[in-house]
């Protein structure tokens, strides 16, 4: 296969990961969906690199988390919350849409970096490893982020809701 339809096939297959993961960290739709089409350009760009890392998905999650903070570093730091969140995985959504919302609102009262690290570690899956090196911290950080992020949701009184099992 050629490079462009390499890469035209990884950002179809990324694309939904890509939005929701900008949506967890704090984006609004909109926004995620423009991170995400930042991330894939700069991701068309770097193709060469990416096809040759060791594991490509901690290489374009740093890609992503590194857009992220350039835009936040330039614009206002605030968070908008976002309406609604892009394509429910299930046949029927109506449930998911409630549960989806306590949890990115749950999301939303971590600090930044906590947040980043539980979306990392959780949605995406990188090993704790891995999230030290998108993250640029060691990985004594990253389990004390990922402790600390995990107390908070778990002390949330919306994801009580959840745990306990509401239909």
């Amino acid at each position: 296969m050629d490079t462009d339809t390499d890469f035209a096939e990884y950002a179809a297959a990324r694309w939904r990961t890509l939005v929701r993961s900008g949506v967890l960290l704090g984006c609004d739709v909109a926004a995620a969906e423009d991170l995400a089409q930042q991330t894939l350009l700069r991701v068309y760009l770097k193709w060469r690199h990416v096809v040759r890392a060791d594991d490509r998905d901690a290489y374009v999650a740093r890609i992503q988390l590194n857009l992220l903070r350039q835009s936040r570093r330039r614009r206002w730091t605030g968070e908008r919350s976002a309406s609604t969140l892009p394509e429910p995985i299930a046949d029927d959504p109506t449930g998911l849409v409630d549960d989806a919302d306590l949890l990115r609102r749950a999301l939303a009262v971590l600090p930044e970096p906590q947040r980043q690290a539980v979306v990392l570690r959780y949605y995406l899956h990188l090993s704790e490893q891995q999230i030290a090196a998108v993250a640029g911290v060691a990985a004594g950080t990253v389990k004390s982020r990922l402790s600390r992020g995990l107390a908070a949701l778990a002390a949330s009184p919306g994801l009580a809701e959840l745990r306990e099992g509401r239909s």
